[in-house]
């Protein structure tokens, strides 16, 4: 049985994909993922406020002393003193490729062109397989449009796609007016992949402190929905691969995917609850699933349940849809038989 795969034009062992998280966040944590079986792994996140950080850090550096004493310009601040988060990251990077033989994706995570393209040079030079462009970026200014907001998805892409040489990913929101325009323009542009979707993490208050609080909520299996429906629709009409992310907990999730057109499928909320160990349990359920249905290969799996493979493309979205809505009725309780559902 084949359960090999291609993603941004490496091939894997399997489509099992860790995503980014901090079980990449030590070396015994990356070689943990391999041993279980995972057929690649995302670093943990280099942010852009990370590289902001280290800038203002080394001008302040720089410019220390220097109104008192003239000879205090030679100092250069050594070792630790000036190397962060960054330095830190790509010193990871050589690490794990050291490590492992899995394939090493690293992360950037930002919503400005920032250092964005100086780093995703370093990362390649520091042995990255691929980059995922994590874009986290939430429009709230009123005076900024849709084909505003879309730009900054489009410059990122431009400015990294044309810095390195190695593949390069986006990770995306689902949050567009038109969704599927917006990936035929990262298509268009030459993305490699698309990791669907980006999880935003909204704030709850702390009604006690009366603080904003971060409040991190791991995935559920219902999760998979917004992927799978998407991922269904792109299937066969973009030249690049598509990741499924965001409720992949189970091997019938994983299949699921695959048979939109999935080419891998993101692993992160199912590992931090069951440990890393999880991964096992999953590919000897797509395997056991396979073999039962008699299917040789991921290949002749994926995109069979796709919209382009529905004898009428319009009811994967409209017929579907309906039949979602009728079968509420069948859930009403008691004395509310006369309830309306439109």
């Amino acid at each position: 049985m084949d359960l090999s795969t291609k993603y941004l034009g490496m091939q894997l062992r399997t489509p099992l994909v860790a995503s980014a998280s901090p079980l990449s966040q030590e070396i015994g944590g990356i070689r943990s993922l391999e041993d279980a079986g995972c057929s690649a792994v995302v670093l943990y996140s280099l942010f852009e406020e990370q590289l902001r950080q280290e800038a203002l850090e080394l001008e302040r550096d720089l410019n220390a002393g220097t109104e008192s004493f003239a000879e205090s310009i030679t100092y250069f601040p050594q070792g630790s003193e000036f190397h962060t988060g960054p330095e830190g990251y790509l010193n990871h990077i050589r690490k794990a490729k050291e490590a492992v033989d899995i394939p090493i994706i690293a992360s950037l995570n930002g919503a400005t062109l920032g250092g964005w393209t100086k780093y995703a040079k370093q990362i390649e030079q520091a042995g990255a397989d691929a980059i995922e462009c994590n874009i986290y970026f939430i429009p709230a200014n009123m005076a900024v449009s849709g084909s505003d907001t879309e730009l900054i998805y489009t410059d990122i892409l431009r400015e990294v796609k044309t810095s390195v040489h190695i593949p390069v990913a986006v990770k995306l929101s689902p949050f567009f007016s038109n969704l599927a325009n917006m990936v035929k323009q990262l298509d268009q542009m030459g993305t490699d992949g698309l990791v669907l979707f980006n999880r935003f993490y909204q704030p709850d208050i702390d009604l006690e402190a009366l603080e904003i609080k971060p409040n991190v909520l791991l995935s559920g299996p219902q999760d998979l929905r917004l992927p799978l429906t998407w991922i269904g629709i792109l299937y066969g009409r973009i030249r690049a691969n598509l990741a499924a992310t965001s409720g992949v907990h189970g091997p019938q999730d994983v299949i699921k995917l695959l048979m939109v057109g999935a080419d891998v499928t993101m692993m992160c909320s199912a590992l931090l609850r069951h440990g890393i160990g999880h991964l096992r349990h999953v590919e000897q359920g797509v395997r056991e699933w396979m073999e039962g249905h008699e299917y040789e290969s991921v290949h002749q799996m994926q995109g069979s349940m796709s919209q382009l493979r529905c004898p009428d493309p319009g009811a994967f979205e409209r017929a579907q849809y309906m039949r979602a809505v009728k079968g509420l009725e069948h859930v009403l309780g008691p004395g509310q038989e006369t309830l309306k559902v439109s």
